[in-house]
């Protein structure tokens, strides 16, 4: 007759110590029960996977954390570009402009409301990221705009990206292209079509 025993034992994965786990130890075989195996391997996965998919660009005192962009249906001419940005250094930085190859330009835009009509304008001379603070390019906030798009982008690509700063050194990302809700894709058609959108400040 084969003997097992329950031990409990605490399971440390990384830098933490996580709760008790059932090891059920056949004494005759040595093996660890498939249920517990299971239970650890799931834990595990789920402490890796936000590491494992983590999106972020640091360089000097420059930080840019999950660069995305959106689908865009075959023959839209623009795209845009979303991030955070964040400067940790001493010294005021700005983001004066970017550069794709998917794209014939890359210019900075800021999406506002005004008396109830939303616009869209250029960033003049750039945008500024003060000395210790995060600057987020959102959806109707600061974007970049990609235009003259040489070909749609499509969901799960990953689109290379140069930022240019003065202040701090150009870096390399690359903008990773996200699905698109019903809701949020007519919000972004409204931001970019020149039925919805007031460009009086181009």
């Amino acid at each position: 007759m084969t003997r097992s025993a329950t031990i409990r034992r605490t399971e440390k994965l990384g830098s933490g110590t996580y709760p008790f786990y059932p090891l059920v130890l056949n004494h005759r075989q040595g093996t660890l029960d498939m249920k517990y195996c299971l239970s650890v391997f799931v834990l595990a996965l789920a402490l890796v996977a936000p590491t494992a998919f983590a999106h972020d660009y640091s360089h000097g005192p420059v930080t840019v954390d999950h660069p995305w962009s959106r689908p865009t249906p075959p023959g839209t001419p623009m795209g845009v570009g979303y991030m955070s940005i964040s400067n940790s250094g001493s010294s005021d930085i700005t983001l004066v402009g970017a550069a794709t190859p998917r794209a014939g330009n890359v210019s900075i835009h800021e999406t506002s409301m005004h008396d109830g009509v939303m616009r869209m304008a250029p960033v003049k001379g750039g945008l500024a990221i003060p000395a210790g603070t995060t600057v987020e390019l959102k959806p109707h906030s600061f974007h970049l705009m990609l235009e003259k798009l040489k070909s749609p982008l499509r969901e799960g690509e990953s689109i290379p990206l140069t930022l240019t700063f003065e202040g701090a050194d150009e870096m390399q990302v690359e903008l990773n292209v996200e699905s698109l809700d019903g809701e949020m894709m007519k919000s972004e058609s409204m931001d970019h079509s020149g039925k919805s959108m007031d460009h009086s400040g181009h």
